[in-house]
């Protein structure tokens, strides 16, 4: 989740360039596409301790070409030693996709042709400068087979 003032610009941006047909979640940066359900009370106690300190530092570093949509990259140590926390602590029931190299990023725009995509990539790198990304907390969602439900969410503290 993000701070305020990041989520309302990143929300705004989804809103704007993501099909509203498809847009069933608010921006977010996945730290994992599918957990087992078995997993959602352990992966509940893990995210209280990991939200028990005070937010990592975080910062939007580019934007990424999605071959058909955009998304910002960011770059995060301590979100990155979580995620790899996490994967150890799940060994064995992530799916490849999510034992591949994480790249974390927000995707803003997704399932667009691709000439629209690279419109907005221009448009978005002739303005773009590294800047700091708020993060509030950290949350995890059920997929129900289109629409998603929220299960959980945990605030930074501090």
């Amino acid at each position: 989740m993000f701070g305020d003032g990041d989520n309302g610009w990143l929300q705004e941006l989804r809103r704007t360039h993501f099909p509203p047909e498809r847009n069933q979640v608010p921006a977010h940066l996945t730290l994992f596409h599918h957990l087992p359900p078995s997993l959602e009370r352990e992966l509940g106690q893990r995210l209280a301790t990991y939200t028990a300190v005070p937010a990592p530092k975080a910062r939007i570093a580019g934007v990424i070409d999605l071959g058909t949509g955009t998304a910002f990259r960011v770059e995060s140590e301590e979100l990155e030693d979580i995620r790899y926390d996490l994967a150890g602590a799940f060994r064995g029931m992530l799916t490849p996709q999510d034992m591949a190299p994480w790249r974390p990023h927000v995707t803003i725009q997704n399932k667009v042709e691709p000439k629209e995509a690279k419109r907005l990539q221009q448009r978005l790198r002739a303005a773009f400068e590294p800047r700091p990304l708020a993060l509030k907390g950290l949350a995890s969602w059920r997929y129900l087979g289109g629409p998603w439900e929220p299960i959980r969410s945990h605030a930074f503290r501090g």
